[in-house]
């Protein structure tokens, strides 16, 4: 309990609009608290963090932490992140984004940042809707789904964020879920270790919007499901196909070795002042 409470004074604004706008069983607020869990543990300190967002229910979390924030526009997150890694290398830039944000408006941002290998953590809340804004399907809505604007079923086959991450060239990339805490704890820990473009999505519930057009109960019933439906990459790998139909993998998707954009930016500097021969 006194950790609990040390985090939590150390951590959050607590003259900013407190109680929170979520949800009442929203996971946004289990994801926030393994956010500074991991943080915490990695021995950065606050003004070494940078926290970005766009919009969206994800949008808001920086108004309650107490870091270096910006709050952004929609689908921009990562290229305002993007220059200030650039303008100030030595800083930490953690990118949080909901599904929307990060692949339907922000998917060419997104897919380029991991392309190039910027030294940036881009952490996604997949709910599979856009919550904020009216319950709208997003890139992640399954197909044969509800969403207020696919009232009869959503005839668009969804993104996998984790693998478009992987595809595109992040050097990590991580998937859990709000259920499994632990695990997330230790993914963002992974994350923010490492040098170059990591990616964490975060498999949560809108049970307001999605769960409630789609019959799927409760925000306890939609953490269930994610329990219930998802596999850890070690076991998965040892599943024929067909047992692994209807599942998700989380864990540890990706883990290599690439260099990063800012140091081979730094090195073209070098070349170009004639202080370093190519």
């Amino acid at each position: 309990m006194a950790e609990i409470t040390r985090l939590i004074h150390e951590y959050l604004r607590h003259d900013k609009k407190f109680p929170h706008v979520w949800c009442p069983g929203c996971g946004i607020g289990i994801m926030l608290g393994s956010l500074i869990r991991a943080i915490d543990k990695t021995g950065y300190s606050k003004d070494d963090i940078v926290l970005v967002s766009g919009i969206g229910c994800t949008g808001r979390l920086p108004v309650y932490v107490d870091f270096n924030t910006l709050h952004t526009t929609h689908g921009r997150a990562l290229t305002f992140a993007t220059g200030i890694k650039l303008a100030k290398p030595r800083l930490k830039v953690i990118v949080i984004m909901g599904d929307g944000d990060a692949v339907a408006i922000g998917g060419n941002h997104f897919i380029h940042a991991a392309r190039r290998n910027i030294d940036l953590t881009a952490i996604i809340v997949n709910n599979s809707v856009y919550g904020m804004t009216g319950g709208q399907y997003s890139p992640t809505t399954p197909y044969g789904m509800r969403s207020t604007t696919t009232t009869y079923s959503n005839v668009e086959h969804s993104f996998n964020i984790s693998e478009l991450a992987v595809t595109a060239g992040a050097v990590f990339v991580g998937r859990g879920t709000v259920y499994h805490a632990k695990l997330l704890d230790s993914l963002m820990e992974k994350a923010f270790a490492k040098v170059g473009f990591s990616v964490v999505e975060i498999i949560s519930h809108c049970h307001t919007q999605f769960g409630r057009l789609n019959r799927m109960g409760s925000a306890v019933e939609m953490m269930q499901w994610q329990r219930d439906h998802s596999v850890t990459v070690e076991k998965a790998a040892q599943m024929k196909p067909e047992e692994l139909k209807d599942k998700f993998k989380i864990g540890v998707l990706v883990d290599r070795e690439l260099p990063a954009y800012q140091d081979e930016y730094e090195k073209v500097r070098r070349w170009a002042k004639g202080t370093e021969k190519r």
